[in-house]
C-alpha cells in the first residue's frame, strides 16, 4: 500500500508542475482546447496514460477491495479519454488542463502516507497538509471541474458525439467521486472542529437557559417579597 501511494505521489508531483508549465509555455492552448497542442502537452498526456495503466494493474494484483473497483472505473475512463486525445491529437489541451487536478493529489496522497505511517492528526504537519488539501481540492477538483463541465456543454456542437459522450461520462464519474471523497475528508480531518462548535453552542444555550430560569425565579421571589411587605 505504501509503495502504491508513494508512486502516485511522485506522479502527482511531476504532473502538478508539468501541467501548468505546459500552458505557460504555450498560452495559445487556453484559446483552443480542441485542436491546439504541443509536444510537451502531448507527452504529459501520454505519461499519465502510462501511470494510470500501471496503477490499475497494481491495484488489480495487490489491492483488491471495494474502493479499488471504484478507482478502476475512474482509471478506465481516464485512460480511454486520454487515449483518444493522444491518438487523434485532439483535446490534448483539454486533457492537459484536467491534469491540473494533480496539484491537489499531491496533498491527497501525502495525507494517505500520513495515515499509513500513523502520523498524529494533532501534529502541525498533518494539520497544515489537511488545510492545503481542502483548499486545493476546492480550487482544482470543484471549481476547475465545474468550469470544464461548463466548457464541454457550451462547445458540444464542435465536439463529435462519441467524444462528447465519453467526455461527459468521464466528467460525471469524476464529479460524483470527488463529492464522496470531499465528504470523507471533512468527516475524518475536520470532525473534531465541527464537534467542538456544536458542543460549545449546546453549552452556551444551556447556560443561557439556566440564567433565564434564575432571573425568572429572582423576579418571582422579589414580587412575593413586595406583596408580603404590603400585606404587613
Amino acid at each position: 500500500k505504501w509503495r502504491n501511494v508513494a508512486t502516485s505521489l511522485v506522479h502527482s508531483a511531476i504532473t502538478g508542475v508539468w501541467a501548468p508549465l505546459a500552458f505557460y509555455q504555450a498560452p495559445e492552448m487556453r484559446d483552443d482546447l480542441i485542436r491546439s497542442s504541443t509536444f510537451s502537452s502531448h507527452s504529459l498526456v501520454c505519461f499519465s496514460i502510462g501511470y494510470f495503466i500501471y496503477d490499475a494493474v497494481d491495484m488489480l494484483l495487490y489491492h483488491r477491495k471495494k474502493s479499488t473497483y471504484e478507482l478502476l472505473i475512474h482509471h478506465f475512463l481516464v485512460i480511454l479519454c486520454f487515449g483518444i486525445a493522444a491518438t487523434t491529437k485532439q483535446f490534448v489541451a483539454y486533457g492537459a488542463l484536467s491534469l491540473m487536478i494533480e496539484i491537489n493529489s499531491v496533498f491527497l496522497h501525502t495525507r494517505q502516507l500520513f495515515i499509513i505511517t500513523n502520523e498524529p492528526k494533532s501534529s502541525k504537519r498533518y494539520k497544515a497538509n489537511a488545510l492545503l488539501n481542502v483548499g486545493t481540492f476546492l480550487c482544482f477538483r470543484v471549481l476547475l471541474l465545474g468550469w470544464m463541465t461548463r466548457w464541454i456543454t457550451l462547445h458540444r456542437d464542435e465536439i463529435p458525439l462519441s467524444f462528447f459522450t465519453v467526455g461527459s461520462i468521464g466528467l460525471a464519474v469524476m464529479v460524483i467521486m470527488n463529492i464522496i471523497l470531499f465528504c470523507r475528508i471533512l468527516s475524518v480531518d475536520f470532525s473534531g472542529v465541527f464537534r467542538r462548535k456544536i458542543e460549545s453552542k449546546t453549552v452556551t444555550k444551556q447556560n443561557t437557559h439556566a440564567e433565564g430560569e434564575k432571573d425568572l425565579l429572582r423576579s418571582f421571589f422579589k414580587e412575593e417579597g413586595i406583596q408580603a411587605k404590603r400585606r404587613t
